[in-house]
C-alpha cells in the first residue's frame, strides 16, 4: 500500500511568480502586434481581392473559358458577403461616430 504524502505546498508554487510584460511596462509590446488600422487595411485589401477574383471569374464564364461554373458562383457568394460585412461595419463605425459627437461634455 502506497503513502499518500501530506498536502503541502509544492517548492515550485512557493517561488515568487516574475511579473507579465504587458504594453504599459513594454513600449514595443504595443508595435509587435497589428494595429487597428493595419487590420481593417488588411480586411480591405482581401475584399478587394476577393472582387477581383470574382470577376475574373465571371469574364472566364463570359469567354466560356471557366469549365466549373461553381467556382464563379463561390467566389461572387464571398465578394458580395465580404462587402456587406465591410458595409454594416463602416455603417456601424459611422453610426458610434456620431453618438460620440452627440455626448455632452
Amino acid at each position: 500500500m502506497a503513502l499518500i504524502p501530506p498536502i503541502g505546498v509544492s517548492p515550485a508554487v512557493a517561488r515568487p511568480i516574475a511579473p507579465s510584460t504587458t504594453a504599459a511596462t513594454d513600449p514595443t509590446a504595443a508595435t509587435r502586434g497589428n494595429s487597428f488600422g493595419d487590420s481593417v487595411a488588411k480586411a480591405l485589401d482581401d475584399l478587394q481581392a476577393s472582387q477581383s477574383k470574382a470577376d475574373s471569374l465571371a469574364r472566364d464564364a463570359a469567354t466560356g473559358r471557366l469549365q466549373n461554373i461553381e467556382e464563379y458562383l463561390i467566389a461572387a457568394s464571398d465578394a458580395q458577403l465580404s462587402t456587406q460585412l465591410t458595409v454594416a461595419v463602416r455603417n456601424k463605425a459611422v453610426e458610434s461616430f456620431n453618438e460620440i459627437m452627440r455626448m455632452q461634455i
